[in-house]
């Protein structure tokens, strides 16, 4: 197929351009400013701001499938706070648009876990509201939600990271918000079939990886592959709700009331959707794995190769 994968210059997106043009197919990467991107050489770059219609539609035309990766972090405040509404909603619409009206067949969407047009952040959101639009349109859809993807260049990990410190760190609530991180190199697979699968056309998956962990053990994780220990103290969620909030209008500051409330949400499944793609929880690479420390996947301790 001529599959154009949008975000395809981003941290999930050059993972599945590769995976993409190592099963055969023609990949077009599409971003803002594809030059620096480390993908295959034959695989085309293409600019493009799907904030902008007239700067995708173009491109977009002809292509046999498309995929929409193009997403804001929702660890960090974004630059300015219409930028969900604009990114999110306004760019899935517009490469909506430029399918049918270039006459794409296939549309997959990777959204996010927990997405949904009443949830309490700008992030959940409006990658609910994007979803409505995938589905309302006449392109044989799929959506996609994961859980965290962790790997080689992902921010989870350096988040966890930024927001802490080695030895003795303060966590909102002690850390118990829930993950249940995925590997990349599981992930890309997964959406890689989507495609090719008509079985797959109409469904809406929630993945996850296989083990359930909190930010505290993701903290502990984090400094444990560096050799370093960390204890973890307790800060009250309301006054670390009260403190992100009160530093929120704050353009330098990097978190604000959207990541507070963020904290407050588990982000795991009821089920696994990986079954559907033939793949079992104890196949999937733990965060533990991957960092060659703590708890194991099947695949063992070691770090698993991009």
């Amino acid at each position: 197929m001529k599959i154009l994968v949008a975000g395809g210059t981003g941290f999930i997106g050059t993972n599945l351009c590769t995976e993409l043009h190592d099963r055969g197919h023609e990949v077009t990467a599409l971003s803002r400013d594809p030059s620096d991107a480390d993908l295959p050489a034959d695989v085309e770059r293409a600019a493009g701001d799907v904030s902008a219609y007239d700067s995708i539609a173009e491109t977009v035309a002809g292509h046999d499938a498309v995929v929409n990766l193009v997403s804001l972090s929702p660890l960090y405040k974004p630059p300015d706070e219409d930028a969900h509404e604009t990114v999110h909603l306004g760019g899935t619409a517009n490469l909506v648009r430029a399918a049918e009206d270039g006459d794409v067949d296939r549309f997959v969407q990777m959204s996010a876990l927990g997405a949904d047009p009443d949830a309490d952040t700008e992030f959940l959101r409006t990658k609910g509201e994007a979803e409505a639009v995938v589905r309302d349109s006449r392109l044989a859809w799929t959506i996609v939600r994961p859980s965290v993807v962790f790997g080689d260049g992902a921010e989870f990990l350096e988040f966890t990271k930024q927001l802490t410190t080695p030895y003795v760190t303060g966590l909102p609530g002690g850390g118990k918000t829930r993950f249940q991180p995925i590997w990349v190199g599981d992930l890309v697979p997964m959406l890689a079939d989507a495609l090719e699968d008509g079985t797959h056309v109409g469904e809406t998956y929630e993945i996850a990886g296989p083990q359930i962990v909190t930010l505290a053990d993701a903290t502990e994780l984090a400094y444990a592959a560096e050799g370093k220990s960390v204890s973890i103290v307790s800060i009250p969620m309301s006054l670390a709700k009260f403190g992100l909030s009160a530093i929120d209008p704050l353009p330098f500051v990097p978190l604000g009331a959207d990541q507070a409330r963020s904290l407050e949400m588990n982000n795991t499944v009821v089920t696994n959707d990986a079954s559907a793609f033939g793949v079992s929880e104890d196949e999937l690479t733990t965060l533990g794995s991957y960092l060659g420390v703590g708890a194991t996947g099947r695949r063992g301790a070691s770090r698993p190769s991009p």
